[in-house]
């Protein structure tokens, strides 16, 4: 099963191929262009150096969400044309669990977190096992408080993950609890992740059409949380 995935959800921007668990080829960019200017032409010149064709591609993966309203958007529509065409079918993945993937051949439990901003982040915990992320709990917003006293109860040590891995080490560390970051060439959003988590859904049958594929924001904007504050008052 050929995969075509793409991950537009932070600051970095990353296309893949992959062929069942095989990586083919990826490109990544963290030049800080916009997605809107950098995504599709990283799909095409990735496609042609790999000599295949989108009628060649099997399935349509993305990072749908948490992340950046924004590129999520970017993502999500990119995908959905891509997949319109040929009418493939389609894979929305969680970008926690994306990531959970480049740390779970690493013993220990993995905290994937994404900076929400506002005192939060977006996250979800894992457990490596066998070389798989066994999830603990589903994504969420949360406050880096509330993660604190979670993981303090747990009392297990972290693998961080993420954009907002270093934030959370900083915040987590200075209160003892035992937490390491993954390495920087693992830590970040790429899209060999989400090729990995959308063929587990391809092998559970969970894949969608096109006309279902959304982002998942896990919270509201900041413009509707203001407009929803403005009518409060």
């Amino acid at each position: 099963m050929r995969i075509l995935a793409l991950e537009s959800s932070a600051v970095a921007c990353s296309a893949a191929v992959c062929e069942g668990e095989t990586l083919l080829a990826q490109s990544f960019q963290n030049s800080g262009l916009t997605h809107s200017r950098t995504l599709m032409p990283m799909v095409e010149s990735l496609l042609v150096n790999c000599g295949l064709t989108l009628e060649e591609i099997d399935v349509i993966a993305v990072a749908a969400g948490p992340g950046s309203f924004t590129g999520l958007r970017i993502g999500v529509a990119a995908a959905k044309g891509l997949a319109w065409s040929g009418d493939k079918p389609c894979a929305g993945v969680s970008t926690l669990e994306a990531l959970a993937w480049g740390a779970a051949h690493m013993d220990g439990e993995i905290c994937a977190v994404m900076d929400a901003r506002r005192k939060q982040v977006y996250n979800a915990r894992f457990e490596a096992v066998n070389g798989r992320p066994v999830r603990l709990t589903p994504d969420r917003a949360i406050g880096i408080e509330t993660l604190r006293a979670e993981l303090r109860e747990g009392g297990k040590g972290q693998i961080l993950v993420g954009d907002g891995a270093l934030l959370c080490y900083n915040e987590l560390n200075e209160s003892g609890l035992p937490v390491r970051l993954s390495p920087p060439h693992l830590r970040f959003q790429t899209a060999w992740g989400v090729a990995r988590a959308a063929l587990e859904l391809a092998g559970a049958g969970k894949l969608i059409t096109a006309g279902a594929l959304a982002p998942v924001y896990h919270r509201l904007s900041q413009a509707e949380r203001e407009r929803l504050s403005g009518i409060s008052e």
